[in-house]
């Protein structure tokens, strides 16, 4: 397995992890600080995630 086809399943399963996470810390009515910090993670997160995407969609088409 080459790290491209390794890359990109991680980004997208970290974004779902801290997604996941924000939404149990919503439904259990917790910190609206932890909501905003996990938000703020998650954006960060989609953003390294389609430059991850992007740069392997890049490098397979022959870059």
């Amino acid at each position: 397995m080459t790290l491209s086809n390794t890359l990109v399943p991680i980004a997208i399963g970290a974004v779902a992890v801290v997604l996941l996470l924000g939404l149990i810390n919503m439904m259990r009515g917790g910190s609206a600080n932890t909501s905003q910090r996990l938000m703020q993670l998650r954006v960060q997160l989609q953003f390294l995630a389609i430059i991850i995407i992007v740069f392997v969609l890049w490098w397979r088409s022959g870059g």
